[in-house]
């Protein structure tokens, strides 16, 4: 027997897409209470500088990463405080801004409210997501012709604190899904340059992978092998489920079916279900059915079966490299209408 939950376990330090953290950002420096002492001016008056600006917690989408792990092991980010002023009116230092370098795709939201605060799906996206406070006003400003010696100045302003969700969700143009061993993997593997784990046996392929897909020359386009799915997926069965979240991001599903299925339509049928339990808008995304590994199937069985499945089928054997180029097109063809 399987024993999913420890799979999970053995995989999180591979690839995690899900962590939360704390974050919090410096607090600004006090004002300072300071009056003008020299020879020859006894009533110089009030000189306190401001107090300096407390740090940022900053965020950054890094098109170099692609997990949240540094995320599991640190989960509290302090950002650093102002100085406070001085006097001869000396502002403070500013605090030192904390940057958070994150995978493209990630959303960042309150873990209280739940509320996104940032989405960032592009390379180099900075938002900050945590002020510093402001620092506090020197004795200086509070000075007036009838207020010559003001002997008090502000405080600091505290810096924003949250309690974060940060969810990476892939971003990719064309999504496999299918059950365990469909021939996902080897779908991305003949036409892009990834090289997912491919094996004779279910669960091959334990975290998303990534592959540029050569639509055509100057085309090409993102895809996506999602860990197979399995009936009970979106309830937290099987690796799937927690998974499920990178195809809400696609633009194009591929359904991917191995021709040896007993019943084709019902796989299909099984696969949309697990989709709309998840996520109701995902069966209603554009989609294309793929029929694969038809290099087990004599030509008058294949032919058989075509008259039986609907017209839109594909058929594809990545191993064989039969179907391909249909493949590819019909792939931009879709992409081209959306």
């Amino acid at each position: 027997m399987i024993d999913f939950a420890r799979m999970g376990r053995d995989i999180a330090p591979m690839f995690i897409d899900y962590v939360e953290i704390e974050v919090e950002a410096g607090n600004g420096g006090h004002g300072c209470i300071s009056f003008r002492r020299e020879k020859f001016l006894p009533k110089g008056g009030p000189d306190g500088g401001d107090g300096g600006r407390g740090g940022d917690i900053v965020a950054v989408a890094d098109g170099n990463l692609t997990t949240l792990l540094d995320y599991r092991y640190q989960r509290k980010y302090k950002a650093e405080n102002g100085q406070g002023g001085e006097g001869s009116l000396k502002t403070g230092h500013s605090g030192g801004d904390v940057v958070l370098r994150l995978p493209v795709g990630t959303l960042i939201s309150d873990r209280h409210t739940e509320q996104l605060i940032a989405d960032l799906d592009q390379d180099g996206d900075r938002i900050v997501i945590a002020h510093g406070g402001k620092g506090g006003k020197g004795n200086n400003h509070f000075k007036s012709a009838t207020r010559q010696a003001p002997r008090f100045a502000q405080d600091g302003q505290p810096g924003e604190k949250f309690k974060l969700a940060l969810e990476l969700k892939l971003l990719a143009d064309v999504g496999l899904v299918g059950l365990p061993n469909a021939g996902k993997s080897t779908i991305l593997a003949a036409f892009s340059a990834a090289r997912p784990k491919i094996a004779n046996y279910p669960f091959t392929t334990l975290v998303p992978n990534l592959g540029i897909v050569k639509l055509r020359e100057y085309k090409s386009c993102v895809m996506a092998d999602i860990p197979g799915l399995i009936e009970g997926a979106s309830q937290g069965k099987g690796l799937g489920h927690q998974f499920l979240r990178h195809i809400q991001r696609t633009r194009l599903l591929v359904y991917v079916i191995d021709v040896n299925e007993e019943d084709i339509p019902a796989v299909h049928d099984e696969l949309r279900r697990e989709l709309e339990a998840f996520d109701s808008g995902l069966p209603t995304r554009p989609s294309i059915t793929v029929v694969t590994k038809i290099d087990t199937l004599s030509e008058d069985d294949l032919a058989a079966l075509k008259k039986s499945l609907p017209e839109d089928c594909l058929y594809l054997s990545a191993v064989a490299h039969l179907g391909g180029d249909r493949f590819l097109q019909e792939i931009e063809r879709r992409l081209d209408q959306r």
